[in-house]
C-alpha cells in the first residue's frame, strides 16, 4: 500500500513539473501555476522542481492536458480517464487543421511547417506567430532536440540525395506536406530527454555513424537563410538562447541527459548553425551562456561534434573558430586580467575555449590525415634515475614518470594533432592573440601540474597560445625540475655523507670541446641519467667566466659547428637546400649520435638556441611520426621532383625509363651502393601500375630504413633529456624546430623598440641615437655578429627580437676601448664615445673578434 502511495505522490509531483515548464496546452488556462496561462513566469527546471513538491504538499490545482500536447501528456497519459488512443489521435488531427492559424499546437518545427507558417505570416504581414514559435521551440531543449529531424536516418545514399534536395525542391515539398501530420504523431516531442525515458528517435541514433546526427543539417542551413534576414526574427532566436542555455547546462551537468538520449547532441548542431552567433548581440549573455552549456557535454559527444564537424567545409570550420574567438577576445579586452584577477576565472573565456577545442580537433579531423607511419617506440627504457630508491625513502615520487599527459578527446577521437599534414584551416587561426598577452604563465603552469577541477590551465588547450607563451610555460617546468633535481641531490648528499654536484658540470677545453664534452655526458648518460636533467654549468678552462647562461650558449655553438663540420662525416650537407642530413655510410658509432641528441634536448631544456639546420621531417620523426614521400619535398627536393614527375608520367614507364626496384647511392667516398627495395629488385621492372609502391618504398629508404641506426641513437638521446617534459603535448613539429633554431626573420626595429637603458642613457640620447644609425646601416652578416656579441647567439628567439629585452648600459666617458657585453643578461656595455664614425669603428672590431672570456 505504501509503495502504491508513494507511486502516486511521485506521479503527481511529475504532473505539476510538466505544467510549470510545458503547460497544459491550452492557450486559454487560467491557472496561474500553468506555463500555458497568460502572465505566467518561465523558471528553470531546478526551480520548476522545487516548486513542483510545494505544489503537491498544498493540494494546488492541476490542469488536464489539453489534447494537442500529446508529448507532455505521455508522462501521465495512463492514468488520465479520457485518454482513449484512436480517439485521441483523430483529435490531433482534426486540431492540427483547427489552428493553422496561430499554431499554438506547434512544439517542434520541420523546415517545410517554418515555410508553410513564414508564408502564412508574410500574406498578413504580421511575423508575431512565427516569432512565438521560434521563441517556444528554441527555447525548450525538447522541442529543439525533436526538430529537424530527418525523416529515414538510415544510408549513405539517402544523406546524399538529401543534399541535393534544391534539385528537387517542389517534390519533396508535397511529399513532406502530405506527411507532415503523421510526422507530428511520431517525432513529438518528450520530457523522456530530461526524465530519462525512452525517446522517440533512440532507436535511430544506434542506426547513425559515429559522425551522424538524427538532425537535417541542410535543412536547418536552410531555414536560417530564410530567417536570419528579418531582424525581429533574429531577436527571437537571441532570447531563446538566453532562456535555453541555463536549462541545457543543468540537464547535462545533473541529469546525464545525453546517455539517456544520444539525440541531444542535435539541440548543439542546430544551434552552432546560427550564422549570427559572433555578432555583438550574442556575446554579451546569449552565447558566453550558450559556451558553459556546450563545454558540459560528456567526452563521447564531444567526440561525436568533432566527427561531425571534420565533414564541413573550410569556410563552416573558420566561421565557428571565428564565433568563439570573437567571444574570448571581447570578453579579454572589455576585463582588467592581472595576477589578482585571473583570465583562468573567467567563465565564459574558459568554456568558450572548452568549445574550441571541439572545433580544433575536427579542423585536425578533416585535414589531411596521415594515421600511419608512426616510428617505432624504442626498443629499450630510458634508464630511471639511481635517486628512485631515495625519493621512494623520503616518500616521493618522479613526477609523471610515464612521460607528459594526453589530452583526452585526443584519445576518445584516436588522433594526434602530428597525424595531420595540413588541417581545413591554418593552426594559427585557433591562436587568440590577446589571451595570451593577459595570461599570467607562472599561475597557469600550476593549475596545469596540480589539475585541480576548480582551476582552469590553458596549457591543457595549447592551440589556442603562441609559441612564445608555450615556450614559457616549457621554460616554468624545466626550472622546477632543475630545483628538483638540486633539492633531491641535496638530500642525497646529507643521507649518504657525500658531496654531490647539483648541477650538470661540464669543465671543458675549447681545443677539444668535442672529446671533452661528449666523454662526460656519455658517462652521466650511463651513470645517472637524471643529472642530465640539473642545470647546466659549463667553464671552459683556462678561462674567466661565471656561467649565468653565457658560457653555455657559446658551449652550444663550438659544439654544433665542429658535430656538423662536414670533414667529421656524421652529417651531410646539401649546398642547395643548406640543410643537413645524417650520414647513412658514417663511421661513427651509435653512441655518438646518442650525444647529439642530448646536445639537443639540452638545448631546449637549457633554453639556448642552435644554429642547427635540419629538414621538417627530422622534427616529425622526433615526434613519432616516420618520413613519408611529401617529406623529400625539402629534405631532398630533386629527388622529390624526380619521383613525382615519375608518378605523373603519361607514356610507358616500363620502356620508357627501363628502371627497377633496386636503387643505388655513393657512400662517403664516392663508392656506389645498390639496396634492393623489394627482394630480387633488380629483377622487378618499375611499372604504370606498381610505380605508387616504388615511390612510396624509394621514400621510406631514404627518410627513414638507410638511416635507422643513426636516427634511432639520436632520438634516445633527445629523450634522455626531453622523455618527462610536456614538450611533446604542447609543441607541433614546426614549433620544435622554432625552439631548437630560433627564428630566422630578424627585424631590428623590434629590438630597438624594445631595449631598455641603464647607467644614464635613454631612449633620446645622442651615442643611442647613432649607436642604432649604425646598426640599421650594418649587413646581414655584420647583424648577426653584434647578435653574437651581445646574446650569445646569432638567432632571434622564440617571437623574434621584440622578445631579446637588450639593455644597452653606460660605460663611461669617450675612450678608445672597446664595447663589451654580458651574454649571459644580453648587456651591452657602451662607452659614449665623441663621433659616430669613431663608434662603428669600435663597435665593428668589438664583434668581429669576440670569442671567449678575457679577451678584453
Amino acid at each position: 500500500m505504501s509503495k502504491m502511495k508513494r507511486a502516486a505522490a511521485k506521479h503527481l509531483i511529475e504532473r505539476y513539473y510538466h505544467q510549470l515548464t510545458e503547460g497544459c496546452g491550452n492557450e486559454l488556462c487560467s491557472n496561474s501555476w500553468c506555463a500555458s496561462s497568460v502572465g505566467f513566469n518561465r523558471m528553470d527546471n531546478n526551480a520548476a522542481a522545487v516548486k513542483a513538491l510545494e505544489l503537491y504538499k498544498g493540494n494546488a490545482k492541476l490542469c488536464d492536458p489539453h489534447p494537442s500536447k500529446k508529448g507532455t501528456a505521455s508522462a501521465y497519459l495512463e492514468s488520465s480517464t479520457h485518454s482513449n488512443s484512436a480517439c485521441s489521435n483523430r483529435k490531433l488531427k482534426q486540431d492540427f487543421h483547427s489552428v493553422r492559424d496561430n499554431f499554438k499546437d506547434i512544439n517542434y518545427l520541420t523546415e517545410d511547417k517554418v515555410y508553410e507558417i513564414l508564408d502564412i505570416c508574410g500574406k498578413k504581414e504580421d511575423y508575431s506567430p512565427l516569432i512565438r514559435v521560434i521563441g517556444r521551440v528554441f527555447s525548450s531543449a525538447e522541442g529543439l532536440v525533436q526538430s529537424f529531424r530527418r525523416s529515414k536516418p538510415h544510408t549513405k545514399e539517402e544523406l546524399k540525395s538529401l543534399q541535393g534536395k534544391d534539385e528537387d525542391k517542389d517534390e519533396d515539398e508535397k511529399e513532406a506536406a502530405a506527411t507532415s501530420s503523421s510526422a507530428m504523431e511520431e517525432d513529438s516531442p518528450s520530457s523522456s530527454s530530461r526524465l530519462g525515458e525512452s525517446s522517440s528517435g533512440e532507436n535511430d541514433v544506434q542506426k547513425l555513424a559515429p559522425d551522424e546526427v538524427s538532425v537535417d543539417i541542410e535543412a536547418v542551413r536552410r531555414v536560417y537563410d530564410r530567417l536570419l534576414s528579418n531582424e525581429k526574427i533574429e531577436a527571437a532566436f537571441l532570447n531563446a538562447l538566453v532562456y535555453l542555455s541555463p536549462n541545457v547546462e543543468c540537464d547535462l551537468t545533473y541529469h546525464n541527459v545525453y546517455s539517456r538520449d544520444p539525440n541531444y547532441l542535435n539541440l548543439f548542431v542546430i544551434v552552432m548553425e546560427n550564422s549570427n552567433l559572433h555578432s555583438p548581440e550574442y556575446l554579451e549573455i546569449a552565447l558566453p551562456q550558450f559556451c558553459k552549456a556546450m563545454s558540459k557535454l560528456p567526452l563521447a559527444a564531444q567526440a561525436k561534434l568533432a566527427r561531425l564537424w571534420s565533414h564541413y567545409s573550410a569556410k563552416q570550420i573558420r566561421r565557428m573558430v571565428e564565433t568563439f574567438q570573437q567571444l574570448i577576445t571581447y570578453k579579454v579586452i572589455s576585463n582588467e586580467f592581472n595576477s589578482r584577477n585571473l583570465v583562468n576565472d573567467d567563465d565564459a573565456v574558459v568554456a568558450a575555449t572548452k568549445c574550441l577545442k571541439i572545433v580544433y580537433y575536427a579542423n585536425v579531423l578533416g585535414g589531411d590525415l596521415d594515421m600511419e607511419h608512426n616510428e617505432e617506440e624504442d626498443d629499450e627504457p630510458i634508464p630511471e634515475s639511481s635517486e628512485l630508491t631515495l625519493q621512494e625513502l623520503l616518500g616521493e615520487e618522479r613526477r609523471n614518470k610515464k612521460g607528459p599527459r594526453v589530452d583526452p578527446l585526443e584519445t576518445e577521437l584516436g588522433i594526434r594533432t602530428n597525424d595531420c599534414r595540413r588541417p581545413l584551416i591554418p593552426f594559427e587561426e585557433f591562436v587568440n592573440e590577446p589571451l595570451n598577452e593577459v595570461l599570467e604563465m607562472d599561475k597557469d603552469y600550476t593549475f596545469f601540474k596540480v589539475e585541480t577541477e576548480n582551476k582552469f590551465s590553458f596549457m591543457t588547450c595549447p592551440f589556442i597560445l603562441n609559441a612564445v607563451t608555450k615556450n614559457l610555460g616549457l621554460y616554468y617546468d624545466n626550472r622546477i625540475r632543475m630545483y628538483s633535481e638540486r633539492r633531491i641531490t641535496v638530500l642525497y648528499s646529507l643521507v649518504q655523507g657525500q658531496q654531490l654536484n647539483p648541477y650538470l658540470r661540464l669543465k671543458v677545453r675549447r681545443d677539444h670541446i668535442i672529446d671533452d664534452a661528449l666523454v662526460r655526458l656519455e658517462m652521466i648518460a650511463m651513470e645517472n641519467p637524471a643529472d642530465l636533467k640539473k642545470q647546466l654549468y659549463v667553464e671552459f678552462e683556462g678561462e674567466q667566466g661565471v656561467d649565468e647562461g653565457g658560457v653555455s650558449k657559446e658551449f652550444f655553438q663550438l659544439v654544433v659547428e665542429e658535430i656538423f663540420n662536414p670533414d667529421i662525416g656524421m652529417f651531410t650537407y646539401d649546398e642547395r637546400t643548406k640543410l643537413f642530413w645524417f650520414n647513412p655510410s658514417s663511421f661513427e658509432n651509435e653512441g655518438q649520435y646518442t650525444l647529439i641528441g642530448i646536445v639537443l634536448g639540452l638545448a631546449i631544456y637549457n633554453n639556448c638556441i642552435l644554429d642547427v639546420h635540419f629538414p621538417m621531417v627530422v622534427y616529425r620523426k622526433l615526434m613519432g611520426k616516420k618520413g613519408t614521400f611529401r617529406d623529400l619535398a625539402d629534405a631532398n627536393p630533386v629527388l622529390y621532383q624526380s619521383l613525382k614527375e615519375l608518378l605523373e608520367y603519361e607514356g610507358s614507364v616500363e620502356e620508357d625509363m627501363m628502371i627497377t626496384f633496386q636503387i643505388s647511392q655513393t657512400d662517403l667516398f664516392g663508392n656506389p651502393l645498390m639496396y634492393d627495395l623489394r627482394e630480387n629488385g633488380d629483377k622487378i621492372p618499375v611499372t604504370n601500375e606498381n610505380r605508387k609502391e616504388f615511390v612510396a618504398q624509394y621514400a621510406d629508404y631514404m627518410v627513414n630504413k638507410s638511416v635507422e641506426k643513426q636516427f634511432k641513437a639520436f632520438r634516445r638521446g633527445f629523450h634522455m633529456v626531453t622523455n618527462e617534459s610536456p614538450l611533446k603535448y604542447l609543441f607541433r613539429p614546426e614549433e620544435i624546430e622554432l625552439l631548437i633554431c630560433g627564428s630566422r626573420k630578424l627585424d631590428f626595429l623590434a629590438l630597438e623598440e624594445t631595449t631598455e637603458y641603464d647607467g644614464g642613457y635613454n631612449r633620446d640620447s645622442r651615442i643611442i641615437k647613432e649607436f642604432w644609425e649604425t646598426l640599421h646601416s650594418f649587413g646581414e652578416e655584420q647583424k648577426r655578429l653584434f647578435l653574437q656579441f651581445t646574446t650569445g647567439t646569432d638567432r632571434a628567439p622564440v617571437g623574434g627580437l621584440g622578445k631579446l629585452k637588450m639593455i644597452i648600459a653606460k660605460n663611461g666617458p669617450d675612450t678608445d676601448r672597446l664595447p663589451t657585453s654580458h651574454t649571459c643578461f644580453n648587456v651591452l656595455l657602451l662607452p659614449e664615445y665623441s663621433s659616430k664614425e669613431k663608434l662603428r669603428e669600435r663597435l665593428l672590431k668589438a664583434i668581429t673578434y669576440a670569442k671567449g672570456f678575457g679577451m678584453l
